[in-house]
């Protein structure tokens, strides 16, 4: 039984005991009073009229007229007048008066009254005896309205008790809910954080919780920072921070080999020309200092990614990875101005910096894309003059010419609605966990994949529009068969308030197959979006929706960010899968973020598997899930 209704049974419990006990109390002193007095009068009466009998004239006419006028005054029960022999001369009696008292309160209270009796002399000698009995039946007619006003006053004071009571429960019961559901979230190992209670026992609890939920958040910062910092030691250059040349090229493959909006850009190679003769003028120092900037200056060239894709090739060779870019000529004013800003931080050397600009797409080919870098940057050595920058231009068949055109078939895409891919996510055992189903849009008279149409539905504004489709295409499909399925959902939905409501009404009219769709947001989250993200998970989660982080790579850090969330998986980038079982590193830093994850009751599975050895590797340093090209059924 919950504590509000044992409250309220309290409340009304004390109530009834009180009346009863009031009552009883209050009859039974009444009562006792009553007798006592009606006692003293029937002695009395009875005494003063055997009296005035005693003066008169022993005539039985004369006697029965006094008794008579007595009897009628109406307060009396009976009147008799007996001889010396016990029996009869005159008796006057009255039936009880009964009114509207019930007969079980009259037999409950009964009053027990002893008749009144007094001598009546004749001279010296003794005539007879007078009984008398008053008339109590009033009595009843009266406790029985005390009764009944005592009842009233008490239910008025009932009444008025429980309003009381209703305001200071509901003012006890927000906040025990609060409480209430913070236990829940932590049982779920959803560490979540409320505003304290003015009761003081519940504020000690919420203090206590509170503290717990902020110990974890420490915690999850602590870990994951010394992840990241493991991380960046095995996988970054220790002079440039940098990624090593392995890493960087696992992370150009996994964006090649995907289907989403990064896997479309550009890259931009930079060689320091003569470092060896910059380190004898510079001294170590200063060129390590050079080289630091020309990092930070590439990597300022990206504002969306957390963590910029800037990796070190050899010495003096430095690639970056700029997806989503499309515009060249742009790119390549922003690149000269911040490699102008590198070469001013040297004035007193000239510092030539050769740089090679190539567009990129799905599924390229990465050797062809490193030898047309190469090509293009041999080339850049040779201009004579300071901008040394070439770019290559690919030819690309673009399916539409215009912004308009592309508008325009993005809505009618829409409004025909996208077609789900199906990729299984599977287990140790080789059992689903759910599928991945991305969205293909009917575009130039095929079904397109997202690396197509997303960079132009980013920049017309359109992702909640798709989203709510790829939603409503899934619950259409759940219908047919009821799998578990995976949805991504864009960091611009979640802060979309409209999007967030026609959601939750949608999925509200459909709550069985609801609890079939896993929603995944990407890692690259700002904090509006977190807290977006929060708020979602809160709305949608009643209808047993569970929801996801996708590519998680270097944005493992925000994980003490969102572990009030109650997310139910995270998928690890596919440049962390890569390659895994050659690499001691790598399942170092994979065993570790697993772990982590699983104290949070956070499942974790590997993005972009490519074979058996992987697969392996994968679920023996302690992964839950894989999915990718290597996982077949």
């Amino acid at each position: 039984m919950s504590l509000i209704k044992q409250l309220w049974i309290a409340i009304i419990a004390l109530l009834l005991l009180s009346f009863i006990g009031s009552l009883a109390i209050s009859i039974t002193t009444s009562r006792d009073y009553i007798e006592q007095e009606v006692r003293i009068k029937n002695a009395d009466n009875a005494t003063a009229l055997a009296l005035s009998m005693s003066q008169l004239d022993k005539d039985l006419v004369t006697l029965e007229l006094l008794i008579a006028a007595q009897f009628d005054t109406g307060y009396y029960r009976r009147i008799t007048l007996r001889n010396t022999d016990d029996s009869v001369l005159i008796e006057r009696s009255a039936e009880e008066y009964s009114g509207d008292v019930p007969a079980w309160f009259r037999q409950l209270i009964e009053f027990d009254v002893p008749n009144g009796t007094a001598t009546i002399q004749d001279g010296w000698r003794q005539y007879g005896t007078l009984e008398l009995e008053s008339q109590h039946s009033f009595a009843y007619a009266s406790l029985w309205r005390s009764m009944l006003e005592l009842a009233a006053w008490f239910l008025l004071a009932g009444v008025i008790s429980l309003a009381i009571a209703t305001v200071i429960v509901r003012g006890i019961k927000h906040p025990l809910s609060r409480v209430v559901t913070q236990a829940q979230d932590i049982s779920a190992r959803r560490f979540t954080t409320i505003k304290e209670p003015r009761t003081l026992e519940l504020r000690q609890v919420t203090q206590a919780m509170n503290v717990l939920s902020a110990n974890v958040h420490q915690m999850l910062s602590h870990e994951s920072h010394k992840l990241d910092e493991l991380r960046r030691h095995l996988q970054h250059d220790r002079v440039t921070g940098a990624l090593n040349r392995d890493v960087f090229m696992g992370k150009l493959s996994s964006q090649l080999g995907s289907e989403d909006a990064r896997a479309t850009g550009m890259l931009i190679m930079v060689r320091v020309q003569a470092l060896e003769s910059l380190n004898e003028q510079l001294g170590y120092a200063a060129t390590d200092q050079l080289l630091n900037t020309l990092v930070t200056q590439l990597g300022q060239l990206d504002s969306a990614s957390a963590e910029p894709m800037v990796g070190r090739l050899n010495g003096s060779d430095f690639i970056f990875m700029l997806p989503l870019m499309d515009d060249v000529e742009e790119l390549r004013i922003q690149v000269m101005a911040a490699l102008a800003e590198v070469a001013a931080t040297q004035p007193d050397v000239e510092v030539y910096l050769p740089t090679a600009i190539v567009p990129y797409a799905p599924h390229d080919d990465r050797g062809t894309l490193l030898a047309t870098l190469d090509d293009a940057l041999a080339q850049a050595e040779s201009l004579t003059s300071f901008e040394q920058v070439v770019v290559r231009q690919r030819k690309r068949i673009s399916l539409y010419s215009s912004h308009a055109e592309w508008r325009n078939a993005l809505e009618a895409a829409i409004l025909v609605g996208p077609e789900l891919a199906y990729f299984p996510v599977v287990d140790a055992h080789g059992d689903i966990i759910h599928y991945e189903c991305p969205a293909r849009l009917l575009l130039g008279g095929e079904w397109q994949t997202a690396g197509v149409f997303i960079p132009w539905i980013t920049r017309f504004e359109m992702e909640p529009a798709l989203d709510l489709a790829v939603v409503k295409k899934a619950l259409a499909n759940l219908e047919d068969d009821l799998k578990p399925v995976g949805i991504n959902l864009s960091a611009a939905s979640i802060t979309n308030t409209q999007f967030v409501n026609e959601l939750r009404t949608l999925l509200a009219a459909h709550p069985l197959l609801a609890k079939q769709l896993c929603f995944e947001v990407p890692a690259t989250l700002s904090t509006h979006a977190i807290g977006s993200l929060r708020g979602l998970c809160t709305a949608l989660r009643p209808l047993g929706c569970t929801f996801g982080i996708e590519h998680v790579g270097a944005e493992f850090t925000k994980l003490a960010d969102l572990h009030d969330v109650g997310l139910a998986y995270l998928k690890m980038d596919s440049s962390l899968i890569h390659q895994l079982h050659a690499s001691n590193e790598q399942q170092t830093i994979v065993r570790g973020m697993a772990t982590l994850c699983h104290s949070l009751g956070i499942q974790v599975i590997g993005e972009g598997v490519a074979d058996d050895e992987e697969i392996a590797c994968l679920f023996r340093v302690g992964v839950d899930g894989a999915t990718g090209p290597g996982v077949r059924l």
